[in-house]
């Protein structure tokens, strides 16, 4: 059980650390779409949920204070989600699709977060 504990540990730490890398590196580029989505100081805002992200996906990897890692994971993903995946204001049937399963993936990561941090971690 332990191996498994460190691989889930890893690829799901892993998962958020890569996409904290990837908000520093393509910041303009995300700072676009989320200005479109109403985001104040977009830039600001990518790069410092890019920060949030690092940090939380770090703690998960490397096991060090992993509950606070997953609560600031949790509180990246709610608002975020809430904000950024706003599927039920979509009028095109592909743009709300795409919202929709975004927006399930960021619920199904809450959880796992919720679960991992009532889990021995």
């Amino acid at each position: 059980m332990r191996a498994l504990h460190v691989i889930g540990r890893t690829i799901f730490g892993g998962f958020f650390l890569y996409n904290g890398i990837n908000h520093l590196r393509n910041s303009k580029g995300m700072a676009q779409y989320a200005g479109a989505k109403g985001v104040p100081a977009a830039e600001q805002a990518v790069q410092a949920t890019g920060a949030v992200l690092i940090g939380g996906g770090l703690s998960i990897l490397a096991g060090v204070k992993p509950r606070q890692g997953l609560a600031a994971i949790v509180a990246f993903l709610v608002p975020v989600t809430l904000q950024m995946h706003r599927f039920w204001d979509e009028q095109d049937p592909q743009a709300r699709q795409a919202e929709m399963i975004n927006f399930g993936k960021n619920i199904a990561l809450i959880g796992g977060a919720a679960f991992a941090a009532a889990s021995r971690t």
